[in-house]
């Protein structure tokens, strides 16, 4: 495979069938430390979660992205962001108004849908191989990788970002 290929080995594109970013996301998510330091890069740089829990599976199975995912970026921004900005809105009153709890209840209940759609969206734009390619042999360091592609340049984001990758191990995944 080529830095510039559209063609992914058949046995690499069944290895990421098996391994969907949607659960790869969750399980990474899920770790401790993950979540606080995802909606930290999100608040404070601006990084998108699902993109970069995206170039985390990537790494995770020896591949990059040269291509930027603008399909994914405009659905963050025209959908899910949205989505985020009433749910946050609606925090405090939802506090004392048991119909906006629910309300709120349902927009989060949406804006996880329309985060799942970016993962489906970023997982057919890795299958299809447009911009992916091979990490080079031996593989950089993930956080020279990670900060790269999130553009990541201020060390309280690139702790936040060693963190994650903390709880991110490539060696023991199915590389």
């Amino acid at each position: 495979m080529t830095h510039d290929s559209t063609q992914l080995p058949d046995a690499l594109r069944a290895r990421l069938r098996r391994d969907p970013l949607w659960e790869f996301a969750l399980a990474l998510y899920g770790r401790d430390g993950v979540e606080a330091a995802c909606l930290s890069l999100q608040d404070e740089a601006g990084v998108d979660v699902c993109e970069m829990l995206w170039h985390c599976w990537l790494y995770h199975h020896g591949l990059t992205c040269d291509a930027p995912p603008d399909d994914t970026r405009r659905w963050q921004r025209d959908v899910t962001a949205p989505l985020r900005r009433l749910r946050r809105a609606l925090k405090a009153e939802a506090q004392d108004d048991a119909g906006v709890a629910e309300l709120r209840r349902t927009l989060q209940k949406a804006e996880l849908q329309a985060e799942r759609e970016a993962l489906s969206h970023l997982q057919r734009q890795a299958l299809s191989g447009r911009g992916i390619a091979p990490l080079p042999t031996p593989p950089p360091a993930p956080l020279e990788v990670l900060a790269n592609r999130l553009r990541l340049r201020k060390a309280r984001d690139l702790t936040k970002l060693k963190m994650l990758i903390s709880q991110l191990d490539p060696s023991k995944g199915p590389r």
